[in-house]
Formats: C-alpha cells, structure tokens, sequence
C-alpha cells in the first residue's frame, strides 16, 4: 500500500511562491494517476491539478492555471506542486492524491483511493 506524505506548506506573502511536493512510498508509484486538491475552512475539496503516471499529461483548474506547475519524478518517487503569485484565495490545506486508474475525472476527489496528510498553505497580505 503506497503511503503519501506532503511537504513544502507555510506562511508566504501574497505575490510570493512555494513549493509543494508529495512522497510516495513503494514500487508502483510510476503507475499512479495522481492530483492535488486544495480545502479551506468550511470548503468542499476542491481539484488544483493533475497528472498522468508518465508526467506528460497535466491538467489544472481555471483558478490556478498559468500560476501553478504540476510535476513528477518517478525516479524519487516525489510529485510536485510550484505555486507562483499565490493569493489570499489560496490559502487551504492541501492534499496529495493518487489513484491507479487513469486520469479520466480527473478532477473528482472521489475517484481517488489514496491520501495524505494535507499540509497548510497560508498566503498573507
């Protein structure tokens, strides 16, 4: 069973950037499909972005695209989440997620069988 640890989250200003990265422990993690959502207080979960197994395959949310940049590395394991000129409006907790199916609804939490921890992201003005 792969476990999902994220790292990266803090206290940024706004305009600022941060780095999100995701971990995945065992062998089949360059089979996963895997996503970013984002929950602030009171919120649903929300899709940020996602990614295919080969990283050749990316999608994002109108609200991020062309700030956010997601990636991975399969040779570490890792995904990635470069956030730039983040807003007020992204401050949540986010989450690292993975499915082994493919990316089809992609942007449905509930398609994903697997999660972190969720890690703060707190953007200031």
């Amino acid at each position: 069973q792969v476990q999902l640890v994220e790292s990266g989250g803090g206290l940024v200003q706004r305009g600022g950037s941060l780095r999100l990265s995701c971990v995945g422990s065992g062998s089949t993690f360059n089979k996963l499909t895997m996503a970013w959502f984002s929950q602030a207080p009171g919120n649903d979960r929300f899709f940020v972005a996602a990614i295919g197994w080969s990283g050749t395959s990316t999608f994002y949310s109108d609200s991020v695209k062309g700030r956010f940049t997601i990636s991975r590395d399969n040779a570490k394991n890792t995904m990635y989440l470069q956030m730039n000129r983040l807003d007020i409006e992204d401050t949540a907790v986010y989450y690292c997620a993975a499915k082994t199916s493919k990316l089809g609804r992609y942007n449905v939490s509930g398609t994903y069988t697997l999660w972190g921890q969720g890690i703060q992201v707190t953007v200031s003005s």
